[in-house]
């Protein structure tokens, strides 16, 4: 069984069945199946658009009450249940999203006609165009459910961040015990504490935290309403004023219209800061991922194993889920650059490679959203090893630095050389020699080397 349709192009022909019409049936031609689908969150944001827009169609008089309800119940019933074939198009795709946005008028219209009791394509009872779209524009409605689908996702990133930080400063109290020669250039350093460097993990994921919650600000902000190119050419002043508060009720999210709709319409540059902060997260999360493979292969800490590491060595335990961690950073960075260049392409009034901005953005959301959650509980099974520590410290050239504020460059210097030439047991054991035993233990203490700085007695006053 089969229907025909038209556009401006001719007839076709499509299953009978079909939810959706033509112009989906177009677009699936011309786009083939490169990146996958349209992202789900992204779907689920035009829908309370659409859905949105229908209520205040309805509610100022412009859609009359029978096919208002329709609409409505036609997204009640996509947003719980949609059918399989519903969104068949491919999220790489030319047309600012022209296609997915039409996809999605006609599959609302064709079950809005189910609702009815009218057989799909029979548009004279809603029509995609007329009834579904009405005072609408790909280019208000499209950027408009980005934003709403971002601004979703980076709320669950900051709850997400929220219990890695906290996972973060639990193993800060936990290793704060263990002292190990600091490392710089991946070389010995001065002394600090197996808790002191979660410590710095943590602050650093308190950042993204923090940043991942002010660019909600960014996100807010909607051109719907502005039509074609922020204008609003062809909607009611009273339509424009209303939908975005509807909008805001319908989501439960903080959204304004943007005052200057043209500006909020052809400039996409807030995507591009948000895709920063996800960059700036990403990068923060690989230096982590790479600092807790370097602390195991020391054998600071132990990593929980989580799968066999190798086809061949039997035994052999990797670091998967960090290994995880910076591929996944990568791909962000990835997609930062295709955000960036995206916005920058865009040509007067709008954004013509809005759909591979925003499956960039989403992908990059979900894709920390996920491997935060899986690195938490891997973090949070991490164990310290107290003898490695010991004996990595004991064994350290950055010992001698702990004693330059009191005998100078100079001494700490003659004796490090002293040491590596006639080395014959560990750099504790030499220090003690020089010192004592009972001054070397307590300037080696995890106090003494993580407080900051240390007390001089001031001239002319008690010492």
């Amino acid at each position: 069984m089969v229907r025909t349709e038209q556009d401006l192009l001719g007839k076709r022909e499509l299953p009978a069945a079909a939810p959706w019409g033509i112009h989906t049936l177009r677009a699936s031609e011309n786009f083939p199946p490169i990146l996958g689908p349209v992202h789900p969150a992204m779907i689920r944001a035009l829908i309370r658009v659409k859905r949105a827009c229908a209520r205040t169609n309805a509610e100022l008089g412009f859609l009359d009450a029978e096919r208002a309800a329709a609409i409505e119940a036609a997204c009640v019933r996509l947003l719980a249940d949609p059918p399989a074939d519903a969104f068949p198009l491919d999220a790489l795709q030319g047309g600012a999203g022209t296609s997915t946005h039409m996809n999605l008028n006609e599959v609302i219209a064709n079950l809005a006609l189910d609702h009815l009791g009218r057989r799909r394509g029979d548009y004279a009872g809603v029509d995609p165009f007329d009834h579904v779209n009405l005072h609408q524009s790909t280019n208000d409605v499209y950027p408009t459910a980005l934003k709403i689908a971002a601004l979703e996702a980076v709320r669950e990133l900051g709850g997400v961040c929220a219990g890695f930080q906290g996972i973060l400063q639990q193993r800060e109290k936990d290793f704060a015990a263990w002292v190990i020669p600091g490392s710089t250039e991946r070389v010995d350093a001065v002394p600090i504490t197996l808790g002191a460097q979660f410590g710095s993990f943590a602050e650093a994921v308190a950042r993204d935290r923090w940043r991942t919650v002010k660019c909600t600000e960014r996100l807010r902000t909607v051109n719907l309403g502005g039509t074609a190119v922020g204008t609003g050419l062809a909607a009611p002043r009273e339509y424009i004023f209303r939908v975005v508060e509807i909008l805001r009720e319908e989501t439960g999210l903080a959204l304004a219209r943007g005052e200057n709709l043209m500006d909020q319409t052809a400039n996409t540059d807030a995507f591009v800061e948000v895709s920063g902060i996800l960059k700036a997260c990403a990068c923060n999360l690989m230096k982590i991922a790479d600092d807790l493979r370097l602390l195991s292969q020391r054998e600071f800490i132990r990593l929980p194993a989580v799968q066999a590491g190798s086809s061949i060595m039997p035994g052999k335990v990797n670091p998967v889920l960090l290994e995880y961690a910076i591929q996944a950073g990568l791909k962000i960075q990835a997609n930062d650059l295709l955000v960036a260049d995206c916005a920058s392409r865009g040509s007067l009034q709008i954004c013509e490679f809005l759909p591979l901005l925003g499956h960039a953005l989403l992908e990059s959301l979900i894709i920390l959203k996920g491997v935060i959650g899986c690195l938490t509980p891997f973090v949070g099974g991490i164990t310290a090893q107290p003898e490695r520590c010991r004996v990595a410290l004991d064994h350290s050239l950055g010992l001698f630095a702990v004693w330059v504020p009191e005998v100078g460059y100079a001494q700490a210097g003659a004796w490090a050389a002293e040491y590596v030439a006639h080395p014959g047991g560990s750099v504790r054991d030499f220090l003690a020699h020089k010192l004592g035993a009972d001054r070397v233990a307590e300037a080696l203490t995890p106090e003494r080397l993580t407080a900051l700085g240390y007390v001089t007695a001031k001239k002319g006053g008690p010492s």
